[in-house]
């Protein structure tokens, strides 16, 4: 893995993305911290409360279930803090090569129902663990061939006004540049990776079995992000948030610049 550049060396799209990374990761690590609190909280409330009951069974069942649930807390514990200093250091530590797994499958959910309970609003919340995802996606330096890098894009990217339909072939699109497909055809082109358009998680399941990639580079609002990293896991996928000029799910827009980044970034 090549060493992180200095920030005079950076772009400056680079420098934006990094800088963008930070402003989110404060959020995610309170919350990330919180939430691993409030789970060994749970677990040493499950371990006390039957603590009288259990001895019926056996004198040390107590004590059994007590080390069971210690050694939780400790795996808690550590994930957590393996998984800030990942954030803080921008490398992975303490031997944690699956953080990314964790962090999708426990700590988002309980991150986002912490967050609303300390008024943080979900979008927030969603977008901050985007920011981290991608870091650690990154943080992993692996690279892949051109043919399996995959560039997947809501539907709602194409011209509302457009009659043609792309959902099923790409191709069919006529490049008149009234939306940013033109724009990301040419760079499909240019870097001879693959690109989709998916309607809706389904389709989106769909093209991601057909085409088999090893990474994902996918644009979309927060929530669609959020659950299709999810949805995905363990494939690992680098997620754009697009622009909604006129609202959610309509004639939406993306930066090709950092599409263009994110491919440089995976592209071996």
């Amino acid at each position: 893995m090549a060493s992180p550049k200095s920030a005079k060396t950076r772009s400056p799209l680079e420098q934006e993305i990094r800088d963008s990374f930070k402003t989110r990761k404060r959020v995610f690590i309170g919350l990330i911290t919180g939430s691993s609190v409030l789970i060994c909280l749970f677990l040493a409330m499950v371990w006390f409360i039957p603590f009288v009951g259990l001895t019926t069974i056996h004198p040390a069942a107590p004590w059994v279930f007590g080390f069971i649930t210690v050694a939780l807390i400790l795996a808690i514990g550590w994930a957590a803090l393996a998984l800030v200093l990942n954030i803080l250091l921008g490398r992975p530590v303490l031997f944690a090569k699956r953080l990314r797994g964790i962090t999708v499958k426990l700590f988002l959910p309980l991150m986002t129902l912490l967050g609303r309970a300390v008024g943080i609003p979900k979008q927030t919340v969603r977008a901050s663990f985007i920011k981290v995802n991608n870091e650690l996606v990154r943080g992993e330096g692996h690279r892949y061939p051109a043919d399996r890098l995959l560039l997947l894009m809501p539907h709602c990217i194409q011209n509302s006004r457009c009659k043609y339909r792309l959902t099923y072939d790409i191709d069919n699109c006529k490049r008149c540049g009234e939306c940013a497909l033109a724009g990301l055809l040419n760079l499909r082109d240019k870097y001879g990776i693959k690109l989709a358009v998916a309607t809706g998680g389904t389709i989106a399941r769909r093209i991601v079995v057909q085409h088999r990639p090893k990474l994902i580079i996918a644009v979309a609002c927060e929530r669609d992000l959020a659950s299709g990293i999810q949805d995905t896991h363990p494939l690992p996928v680098y997620g754009i948030l697009n622009s909604r000029p006129f609202g959610p799910c309509l004639d939406t827009d993306v930066a090709l610049d950092k599409v263009e980044w994110a491919i440089k970034e995976f592209l071996a």
